[in-house]
Formats: C-alpha cells, structure tokens, sequence
C-alpha cells in the first residue's frame, strides 16, 4: 500500500494519476488534482508485478484502468467521477499547515489594500470621561456607539484599567457599526482639552450607606477633578455623575470656576427613566409610553409631579390606584439603594452610565432638548440659588435655559424643600473642606 500525498500529483504525466487499488490518496492530492485536470485512475487488479532484471523488460501497463470512484452506466461503461469531497475539517485547524500547491489561488495574489471606512460626520471633537470603573465604562460605549464624537478618552489612576477597556470597547466597533476612536490613559493632562468632562470618579456606595456618607471622600476627588479639566479645558461643559451627586456637582461648580451653565450634574434623567420603567411594568405598558420627569434632589427628596406623569397620554393617577403610583415613586426614590443591596457590592452602573451619555449627546448634538437636569437655580420656581434638579433645555453650551412646568402647589412646596436640604447639606461640605 502507498500513501499518495500532494508531491505525488505534479509528476503524474498524460493527466493521470495511477494508483493501485490498495493505495490512498490524501484528500489535499486529490484536491490539487482536480484543480489541475488530473484523473486519479485505479489500475484494474492484475497478476502481481515482476520486478524488472536488467536483463528483462518491465512488464507492460495495465491494459484497463477506470476513474476512481467511476459509477458503472448500464452499458458497462463509466461516467464521470462526481466532484471531489472537500478535504476534512481537520486539514484546516487553525495552525495547520498549508501546501503551497494547494494554497487558494487568491491567497497568491497581491494583497489589495481594503478601502478606507467613511467616516460619519462628527459634530464633537472629543469627551473625557474620568472614571473607568462600571458607570465610566458604559458612558464611553454608549458615547462611542453613537458615532457623532470624534474621540473618547476614558481616564483612570489605575494603570492599564483605562487603556484595557478603551481597547475592549475599540474591538467592538465592526461589530456594532462605529469607527469612533477611544483611548484610556492615567490623566486629564493625557487625555487633553475636550468639548464635554464626564466625572464618574469616586468611591461607590456599598451596603447600608446613603449618598451622603460618601461627601468628604468624593469632595476631595471631584474638586480636584473640577479644577484641572477646567484649566486644560477652558470651554468644556462639566457633567457630575459622583455621588452625592447634588452636592458633588455644587462643589464641582465652585471648584472649577466655570460658569453654572457649564457645570450640571445628571440625576433627573435617571430617576426619570427608573420611574418610567416601574410605571411601565406596573401598568402592563412600554416604557417609552410613561412620560413623567424627576425633580428635586438625587435622594431623599426626589420629587415626581405626578400631575405632569402620563401613561399613553393618560394621566397616571387614572390609570393607577393612587396607593400604587405613591409606591412607585417611594421605590424609584430608592433605586439605587436596592441595586446596591442585590449586588451585595458595587452598585448601579448600566442606567446611570447611559443617562450620563443621553445628557452628553443631547447637548453634542445642539437638540434644545428638555431633561430633568441639576442645575443652578436663579429664581426659578422661587428658589433664588442654589444647585437642584429641574426641567432644563439643555444645548451645545451646556444648560440653556430652565423651564419653569405648571406644578400643583404641593409639588412646587417640595421641589424648593429639595432645593433649600440640598443647600444645608452643601454647607456642611463646605465647612468640612474648608476644615481640611
């Protein structure tokens, strides 16, 4: 028996391949043999071979041969072999090698150089997001998903962690359509000016503790943050997302030096979408059919004008008992608290790190869009200053103006209750600082 292997077929002659019937042929052979128009033939069994003297001739070829694997017709005579099976899945594992004569030919072909993507139009130079933890982490993808950024630079301590999840995320972007570049690097100076400064930075809550046990560790962090990405970036629009996150964004105002327009923090759009999401599954609805909007602080007095909240543009006192909605509101106001207790450690990041990106993009992109926004209050509402969660038109510049809604006086009385507890919580932070 003889194993016929690829070196076998470039030197059979007359366009055949003549093998005894016992003898094999790899399944590349035989590849490379249809490619080149070679017959492998099995010669028909015979007397046994003579070895040829030097005194005697060879004994003749076979006189009948038939193609292999040739179906005899019903006339005896032979149809064409059928194509050849494909070699074995095997031949192709990866790491195996491949016989340059059985190499696809467009394998020998110059190499063409794929044409260069088309980029989409990018209204945003760059965004910063300091932070690469979970809520840094989905803001920088969902910022990278929209494609309208030129580039986004996480920023963290940490050495690798920001660079590792920037590639993680560039790996994604054939698979989910964008050609947004992303880069992880150890400081804002690094990371350079930007249009937009996410703060995602500071210590997470854990089991048991409210947004306020974290002020004196995440006042020191977020300060210092404010200060620095002002000075790179003069113009940038800070957007807070630490906790606790009113004071935080009130700490971040005073420390950069920026305009209040320019310093808002996200609270509203997410308290917003929690509720939206209670109400959509208490009500047996889609979510994006709840309209209602969270006021007020990013805690204890999260206020929702349930006057203004509409199911499927009913109002949702009507299409809920009155006991039910009171429920939902009590349980979006302490959402967060309870991923943290499901978790056990860590908390919230998914939500919170698209609303900070759906507040980002709303002023990238110059919407005029109105989103529930913690912002610095000049009278509106008849709170004469102060940090607090508002309906706000946000725009490329930040906030662009505060929209004053037709609140029942109940909920006007606990929006400026909201208004006046954030502001003592802010002077005691301010004390604290102040002492440090």
């Amino acid at each position: 028996m003889t194993v016929f292997g690829v070196d076998a077929v470039p030197s059979a002659g007359a366009g055949e391949l003549v093998v005894g019937a016992k003898d094999i042929v790899t399944p590349l052979a035989r590849e490379l043999a249809r490619e080149r128009g070679i017959t492998i033939v099995v010669a028909s069994a015979g007397p046994p071979s003579i070895p040829a003297t030097a005194n005697q001739s060879p004994p003749p070829a076979p006189a009948a041969v038939a193609p292999m694997f040739a179906r005899p017709s019903s006339n005896g005579s032979h149809t064409a072999p059928p194509p050849l099976a494909p070699p074995a899945p095997a031949l192709y594992r990866r790491g195996a090698p491949l016989h340059p004569a059985v190499a696809p030919a467009a394998l020998h072909q110059p190499r063409i150089p794929r044409p260069e993507l088309t980029s989409a139009a990018k209204s945003v130079g760059r965004v910063v997001v300091v932070g690469a933890g979970h809520v840094g982490m989905i803001t920088a993808m969902k910022l990278a998903e929209a494609n309208i950024i030129a580039e986004v630079v996480l920023v963290d301590i940490a050495e690798g962690l920001a660079a590792g999840i920037a590639l993680d995320l560039t790996h994604s972007t054939a698979l989910l359509g964008f050609d947004t570049t992303i880069r992880g690097v150890t400081s804002l100076a690094e990371a350079g000016p930007a249009d937009y400064v996410v703060i995602t930075a500071g210590r997470a809550r854990q089991p048991g503790m409210s947004r306020t046990d974290l002020v004196e560790v995440n006042a020191g962090i977020v300060g210092a943050l404010a200060r620095e990405a002002a000075a790179i970036s003069p113009q940038t629009v800070l957007l807070v997302v630490t906790n606790p996150l009113d004071e935080m964004t009130h700490h971040a105002w005073q420390a950069s030096g920026l305009p209040a327009e320019r310093v808002i923090g996200m609270a509203g759009v997410l308290d917003s979408s929690r509720f939206q999401a209670l109400a959509g599954l208490a009500t047996d609805s889609p979510a994006s059919t709840v309209n209602a909007l969270a006021l007020g602080s990013h805690g204890d007095e999260m206020v929702i004008p349930l006057s203004q909240a509409r199911v499927a543009g009913t109002a949702i006192t009507q299409a809920l008992p009155n006991a039910q909605v009171t429920a939902l509101v009590d349980r979006a106001r302490n959402s967060g608290a309870e991923i943290v207790g499901l978790l056990k450690s860590g908390s919230a990041f998914f939500a919170p790190g698209a609303s900070a990106a759906r507040m980002v993009l709303a002023m990238a992109t110059d919407s005029d869009q109105i989103l529930p926004a913690t912002v610095r209050a000049r009278g509106q509402y008849g709170i004469t200053d102060g940090y607090v969660g508002l309906p706000a038109r946000l725009g490329r510049n930040g906030l662009r103006e505060i929209v004053e809604m037709p609140l029942t006086p109940d909920e006007l009385t606990a929006v400026r209750t909201a208004a006046t507890r954030i502001s003592e919580r802010v002077a005691d932070l301010e004390r604290v600082t102040a002492a440090s």
